[in-house]
């Protein structure tokens, strides 16, 4: 097999050579990293990476599963793949279609080789930064191209275009999902539960919402920095009004919370992980929890008299969900609809079943 250089050219200076796979050209993106062992199908089809290229910290990617029909036909939005090593023979009797074969037919450019743990220490010392990552070299690369990167419109890019009806056998509710860009979870816990979802555009205005008559309304996870989501931000605080349950996840979370006035920051390096330990407020009971985000709500700047913190981070103290006090409202900054990690925090649905039947 050919083997073509690859190069990551950091925003700092640093420049590593690996190996090229998946798509060749070039790509600039905000670098992160995820410390998950397993799921890598479920972080290469994950929007809320729209813009980023994505480390594995996982020294060994693509060991354990071919790429199935229903995943292969997935968008990507991340703009980059880095890992140590991707395994050439999945373990898998069927014929696999490789990890380097999905990332070329999505045009995901791919660059192996790296040391990642060095990598990873970098980002976690240095913070996120912006890198190129590309399969032609320069005796003069442009860092001032790299350093000015920023993402935009991630939202806008990542959410449903119209409204889709997702239907659960005997519902007994109707819920309306606002598309933030990671929906498709969430929608299999609600229909389990006897919810149909209808999932809307971010932009959909509340008046379109609530014209479908909802008995819940739920705020997805998404990408992006939530302080661009204007639109929705603005449809929150009409929604409010109505009085109908609302619960918000991950980049909706945030949303919900800068609808009330909080405010929210940009984390070092984020929570990317399927080992976040949260702790319950109230109870002092600790959770387990999958999370992907690089902003955070702000726990000092909640307001006593309208809401107050349900979770909370237990490395970090970071606020990780909030119960709001005078509307039937709260919502979560872990992902407790996901498929590749801990399962402990479905309750989380079950809560929310339960507000809209009362």
């Amino acid at each position: 097999m050919l083997v073509k250089p690859a190069y990551l050219v950091l925003a700092n200076g640093k420049v590593l050579k690996g190996t090229s796979f998946g798509a060749e050209g070039t790509a600039v993106a905000e670098v992160v990293f995820t410390t998950t062992m397993a799921g890598y199908l479920e972080t290469l089809t994950d929007d809320s990476y729209f813009g980023q290229a994505v480390v594995q910290a996982f020294p060994l990617i693509g060991s354990y599963d071919d790429i199935a029909e229903d995943v292969w036909n997935k968008s990507v939005s991340m703009s980059a793949y880095i890992v140590r090593r991707w395994c050439h023979d999945p373990s898998k009797e069927s014929a696999p279609r490789s990890l380097d074969a999905f990332l070329k037919a999505k045009g995901v450019v791919g660059i192996c080789d790296i040391d990642t743990r060095a990598l990873v220490r970098i980002i976690r010392e240095e913070g996120v930064m912006n890198a190129m990552i590309t399969t032609e070299y320069s005796e003069n690369f442009d860092f001032d191209k790299i350093r000015s990167y920023k993402i935009e419109n991630a939202v806008k890019s990542v959410s449903v275009k119209e409204p889709v009806l997702k239907k659960a056998e005997n519902a007994e509710k109707t819920v309306v999902m606002l598309d933030l860009g990671e929906t498709e979870n969430a929608v299999n816990k609600l229909n389990e539960r006897g919810c149909d979802v209808w999932v809307m555009p971010y932009n959909t205005s509340a008046a379109e919402i609530l014209a479908k008559k909802p008995d819940g309304i739920v705020l997805s996870a998404g990408a992006g920095d939530p302080g661009e989501s204007e639109e929705a931000i603005a449809t929150v605080k009409e929604l409010v009004k109505a009085g109908v349950p609302m619960l918000g996840i991950s980049l909706g979370h945030q949303i919900m919370a800068l609808a009330h006035g909080f405010a929210t920051f940009k984390m070092k390096y984020g929570h990317r992980s399927a080992n976040q330990p949260v702790r319950h407020t109230e109870s002092g009971k600790i959770y387990i929890t999958l999370q992907n985000h690089g902003y955070a709500v702000d726990g000092a700047s909640i307001d006593p008299l309208i809401a107050k913190q349900l979770f909370n981070n237990v490395n970090d103290l970071t606020c990780e969900g909030i119960e709001y006090k005078n509307i039937p409202a709260f919502s979560v900054q872990f992902d407790p609809a996901t498929a590749s990690g801990p399962k402990e925090t479905s309750f989380v649905f079950d809560d929310f079943v339960s507000m809209m039947n009362k």
